[in-house]
């Protein structure tokens, strides 16, 4: 399966979603990213549907330092924070995906925030090859 136009993802094989969960949390770490919130697809599904679904765990990822710059540039912005990160079960492993930052900043045409996304892209495409 290839990557739709708004993200970029890594394969990890032989990996849980909770092994590439601590994973995920240490490389962003490393590229000047927190987790802000953490939803985990299956048990909400479970909960609020009685439905079963595979590990699913959606991360929203902030750079403080580019989200200030990007609210200073559009105050909108904040509709398209924090980063999304989704660490999903896949076959052998955890497939580990990247919301793309300058395709999700595309919607805001005449912003100056392109710098910003490009930035964000970079950080976040280092944390995926440290994955």
């Amino acid at each position: 399966m290839s990557d739709p136009s708004y993200a970029f993802s890594k394969q990890l094989d032989g990996v849980s979603v909770d092994e590439a969960l601590e994973k995920v949390a240490e490389a962003l770490k490393a590229n000047g990213f927190g987790v802000l919130t953490k939803i985990d697809v299956k048990e909400t599904l479970k909960k609020k549907i009685d439905v079963d679904f595979r590990p699913y765990v959606i991360l929203g990822a902030c750079n403080p330092k580019l989200a200030h710059k990007a609210l200073q540039g559009e105050s909108f912005i904040g509709l398209l924070l924090p980063c999304n990160v989704v660490v999903q079960e896949s076959e052998g492993g955890a497939l580990v995906s990247f919301a793309d930052p300058k395709a999700m900043f595309e919607l805001v045409p005449d912003a100056p925030i392109e710098e910003v996304a490009t930035e964000a892209r970079r950080l976040l495409e280092n944390a995926r090859d440290q994955l």
